[in-house]
């Protein structure tokens, strides 16, 4: 079975049974397609892992909060599903283009960064612990908030104020033109935003949700290209 996406998947799956969203999946056509493991991620076992027991179905968690640990998924996947040389082909190419980045941007100034994250009605601050963190880390970006566990907290503007980042970063977690419209509203009627150095210079950038969704994917080397080019304004 399959995740109900608004994204668009591989054409192989196109006949693939759909098993509700990522977020809420429908237990009762997971129980009934007898799968030997459901696979989701670890940003949803606190919310999942009862469910799938309950409903004796066997869950593996897997870790995508960074390009790091989604490497080291890869190839328990490809040890689990006798796919070694396919996984390890795959984690050569992202290790490439990667390094690449990271190349490039080794002698640049580093940036100083803020991360929010948007759901509709509120936002978040997001850490270097979760995905889009990780990007900036990678990119050679350096988050104001430092010295976290967790990958998201409540936003204190006074805070962040003082922090005064270079740059902005805007991501939006579903409902992204709502999310946007939100953040416009907040920009605009918040005067604390107006004193922020990356509000006066026009630093503030709104990341594609297909892009820079809230799990590491197989299209990072893509957003880490987009990452690099919005810190260093090229």
């Amino acid at each position: 079975g399959i995740p109900t996406s608004s994204k668009k998947l591989p054409e192989r799956y196109a006949k693939v049974e759909q098993v509700g969203s990522p977020m809420g999946p429908d237990l009762e056509i997971i129980r009934m397609l007898k799968p030997d493991v459901v696979l989701s991620t670890k940003t949803l076992e606190a919310d999942l892992k009862a469910g799938f027991a309950g409903a004796d179905l066997q869950a593996d968690f897997l870790d995508f909060t960074s390009i790091d640990s989604m490497q080291t998924e890869i190839s328990k996947l490809g040890k689990d599903f006798d796919r070694t040389e396919e996984a390890t082909k795959l984690n050569e190419d992202l290790s490439t283009k990667i390094n690449q980045v990271k190349k490039r941007v080794s002698k640049k100034k580093q940036p100083s960064v803020l991360i929010l994250m948007g759901v509709p009605g509120s936002y978040l601050v997001v850490t270097e612990n979760a995905y889009i963190g990780d990007l900036v880390k990678i990119a050679g970006g350096k988050n104001v908030i430092t010295n976290q566990k967790v990958e998201y907290l409540a936003s204190n503007t006074e805070y962040l104020q003082n922090a005064n980042p270079d740059i902005i970063l805007r991501a939006a977690h579903g409902m992204p033109a709502e999310v946007v419209k939100m953040f416009d509203e907040e920009f605009k009627t918040n005067d604390t935003w107006k004193h922020f150095d990356a509000v006066k210079n026009n630093r503030v950038y709104d990341l594609d949700e297909n892009l820079f969704g809230m799990t590491a994917s197989l299209n990072a080397p893509a957003a880490l290209l987009e990452m690099e080019k919005m810190l260093y304004d090229n």
